[in-house]
């Protein structure tokens, strides 16, 4: 815990930055991802939340998703797929690393 004082408010801002400040995540799903309406269900949970991306299907069976967005927005968005898509889903696999500004909206690719 920090003293009260300006060091604790300047952790403060950094940490209220880094929580709007746009991350980039890369997650590969797998189990029976293919097939049961996957890409357009997240395509779907997307246009809940301010982030922007892909889905894809892989050849291999998985899923890639890439979504771009505020951290929180990240995290719910991705809450909301497990939610709703859970039950196809035997692994995750999930990087982060900073957002390159890429994508204007939130969209399905096609191999």
């Amino acid at each position: 815990m920090l003293p009260p004082g300006p060091d604790r408010a300047a952790s403060a801002e950094v940490g209220v930055a880094e929580s709007i400040l746009p991350q980039r995540c890369t997650v590969y799903y797998s189990g029976r991802v293919q097939g049961v309406g996957f890409r357009f269900t997240a395509r779907r949970i997307a246009g809940r939340f301010h982030v922007s991306g892909y889905v894809q299907n892989l050849d291999d069976g998985r899923v890639l998703l890439v979504a771009e967005g505020a951290t929180e927005e990240l995290d719910q968005f991705l809450a909301a797929i497990a939610r709703e898509l859970g039950r196809h889903i035997d692994n995750v696999q999930h990087a982060a690393g900073p957002a390159r500004g890429e994508f204007e909206a939130f969209d399905i690719r096609y191999a």
